[in-house]
């Protein structure tokens, strides 16, 4: 059984309300903005990703980096996971993330999760983030129970939550 629609069409650009920023699904040509994104809060991404995830790890490198940007454009061109860049207009700056994924513990159909950089904490583009997000996750995905993770659940809840089993 696949995890999304057959049918299902991601969107490929999102704007921000404000007209300022947008959304768009993220690409390994992407590095040079990422990298230095990541890297750039990589203190603060560790503390919510780390335990989940071990990510974004002290010793990342640009190559290692490249090569997870490719791994996730392939899984968006497959629609087995999202991982969505926040950029200013002319995509200059790589300003956060959001990850939509399918679910790896009980309780919901879809996973989501997202970050901005350092610079961005508690800005007004964090918070028009916060307000899109699950706007466009009801309007524009196939989700009938998401789960905002981070938001709507803690990330030391998310982990207690029991894990779907995977089928053999």
């Amino acid at each position: 059984m696949s995890w999304l629609p057959d049918d299902f069409v991601h969107p490929v650009l999102v704007p921000l309300p404000g007209g300022d920023h947008h959304l768009r699904p993220i690409r390994e040509t992407d590095t040079p903005l990422d990298y230095p994104a990541v890297m750039g809060s990589r203190e603060r991404l560790w503390t919510v990703y780390g335990p989940a995830w071990g990510w974004p790890a002290a010793t990342m490198t640009y190559e290692a980096d490249r090569a997870d940007l490719l791994r996730h454009e392939k899984e968006i061109a497959a629609h087995q996971s999202f991982n969505y860049a926040l950029f200013d207009t002319a995509e200059t700056a790589l300003l956060g993330c959001v990850y939509i994924d399918p679910p790896e513990r009980a309780g919901a159909d879809g996973d989501i999760s997202w970050w901005v950089v350092d610079e961005l904490v508690d800005s007004t583009v964090e918070r028009a983030l916060d307000a899109l997000v699950p706007q466009w996750i009801a309007a524009d995905w196939p989700f009938e129970r998401p789960r905002f993770i981070g938001r709507e659940i803690s990330w030391s809840d998310y982990l207690a939550l029991p894990g779907i089993p995977t089928v053999q």
